[in-house]
């Protein structure tokens, strides 16, 4: 790879994004995707609207936290990893986002058998794939689409290109815990260090955020997929 191409230069200390960017990208995240969400509640909407909108916000908050961090300084969508890669880092993220999806499942079922059982605060989510075609359709857009967009910029883009300046350690382990941590103590805690850990990974070798975003998109499918599955099949 040239040493003019951005994917390289992204993670040295000039002229990438820094922590400024970090913490301004995560900031608005947490903004968007949690005060709208906490400011909807009094509203008392019906489960399956506010399962669409909360779906939609995260999303679209990871978007907003982007667009924040790329305006701050650097300015340059490439910087962030933003570039286009070869159709082999694609099927290398389809294959990291079914281990994912195996891996997180496997790991719940060993949580459960030892007693664990953390709230499920996704439940508003999974309502909003329980009411019919449209909801169905939509629900697959914002879980399985727009959010893995929105996440993969802020902490892929943001997050691990500025902490990959401290070594692939901290900033594939490092990106991968504050993902976690951002969706709270909860049942998706393990799903979210494991996509974390494997699309930070491919983001530091392949220099861009899209195959982790393949990982995210492929993990979400299936994770919608089967909590439809369980849904239809309930008594």
């Amino acid at each position: 790879m040239m040493s003019e191409n951005p994917t390289v230069i992204s993670t040295s200390r000039r002229p990438g994004p820094g922590w400024r960017e970090l913490v301004l990208a995560v900031a608005v995240f947490a903004l968007v995707a949690y005060g709208v969400g906490y400011a909807i509640q009094p509203l008392g909407l019906p489960p399956l609207a506010r399962g669409l909108l909360l779906s939609a916000l995260s999303g679209l908050a990871g978007i907003a936290g982007f667009m924040v961090a790329v305006a701050l300084r650097v300015r340059a969508v490439a910087y962030f990893g933003v570039v286009g890669v070869s159709m082999r880092w694609i099927l290398l993220g389809v294959a990291g986002g079914v281990l994912t999806f195996v891996l997180s499942r496997l790991l719940a079922v060993v949580l459960y058998a030892v007693g664990i059982q953390p709230e499920n605060v996704q439940q508003a989510y999974a309502d909003a794939g329980g009411a019919g075609l449209l909801s169905v359709v939509l629900s697959f857009l914002f879980i399985a689409v727009l959010t893995p967009l929105g996440e993969e910029l802020v902490f892929r883009g943001v997050v691990t290109t500025v902490l990959l300046r401290y070594g692939a350690l901290i900033g594939v382990v490092g990106s991968a815990v504050v993902f976690a941590v951002v969706h709270g103590v909860n049942a998706v805690l393990v799903t979210g260090l494991i996509v974390g850990v494997v699309a930070g990974e491919l983001r530091r070798r392949s220099g861009s955020v899209w195959p982790g975003f393949v990982v995210h998109v492929v993990n979400n499918v299936f994770a919608q997929g089967a909590a439809l599955l369980v849904a239809g099949m309930a008594p």
